[in-house]
């Protein structure tokens, strides 16, 4: 029987797919573990150089599962408040954290629901593709929730604090128009176009400088806490080991003989 989160890895392209089309892949708690595991058996490898997220069927994530959710309300609080805890503590927070630690950059691809911990997701891919059907809403509030997922620091990254103050607090839904209006997707196309969008912008990412793409994630995600100083550092830093690689040499030679450069070659 097939998993609630599936992971291929071919041609250099992994892919992570949200697999409970019929419950609009909404998060359950078997979802939660088999999505850590699912992140810590892709931490490490070397074998991919583009992650891909999307949902099983017509719908990325509608957030969590409320049935799930349902079960535990004939605990006491004091019972809901450590169950609830100890999920997040165990699955989510390392999953994002995992995911967040990747090297190659992270794309998702998005259609229909996108709620909840699924805006989360999304919020923390590197890049994000849009169908013009999607939907969107932090949701959380809705339901008396704060939220996780990492969705409290990606969003006012993107957004600015005062408007990730207003997508949470109100959790009102909008579409994928408005969505790339506020910088949280990148591009929006026709959903019969999705796939095909997608496979254009993962071809030209493996066709890139991979260390490179490891060093310009790992400066940005440093850039917000750290001061100018230590930051022109670590740019020094990286530059100089993007310097001293194969791929910086293949870039000038590429440029002054005028044609594409051949990244990855060693």
């Amino acid at each position: 029987m097939a998993g609630t989160v599936l992971v291929d890895v071919r041609e250099g392209v992994a892919t992570l797919v949200l697999n409970r089309p019929d419950a609009l892949n909404a998060l359950s708690e078997e979802m939660m573990d088999d999505l850590h595991a699912a992140a810590r058996g892709l931490a490490g490898r070397k074998d991919f150089g583009v992650l891909v997220i999307k949902g099983a069927g017509a719908h990325f994530m509608a957030g969590g599962d409320l049935k799930d959710f349902a079960r535990h309300l004939h605990l006491s609080p004091a019972a809901r408040l450590a169950g609830f805890r100890a999920m997040i503590e165990r699955d989510i927070n390392p999953t994002v954290q995992l995911l967040q630690g990747l090297p190659q950059p992270v794309v998702a691809c998005v259609q229909g629901a996108c709620a909840g911990f699924g805006l989360s997701l999304m919020a923390g891919c590197d890049l994000v593709l849009a169908a013009e059907d999607a939907l969107f809403t932090t949701a959380y509030a809705a339901i008396g929730l704060s939220g996780d997922g990492g969705v409290s620091y990606f969003l006012p990254r993107i957004l600015g604090r005062r408007k990730a103050a207003e997508l949470l607090l109100l959790a009102d839904r909008f579409d994928a128009a408005e969505a790339q209006r506020l910088g949280l997707v990148n591009r929006v196309v026709p959903a019969a176009e999705l796939d095909a969008e997608v496979s254009r912008l993962v071809s030209r990412l493996l066709a890139g400088p991979r260390h490179t793409y490891g060093e310009i994630k790992r400066l940005l995600a440093e850039s917000h806490d750290a001061p100018l100083e230590t930051q022109l550092q670590s740019e020094a830093e990286a530059f100089a080991r993007c310097a001293a690689g194969a791929d910086f040499a293949e870039g000038v030679s590429a440029f002054l003989d005028k044609r594409k450069p051949v990244f990855g070659q060693r």
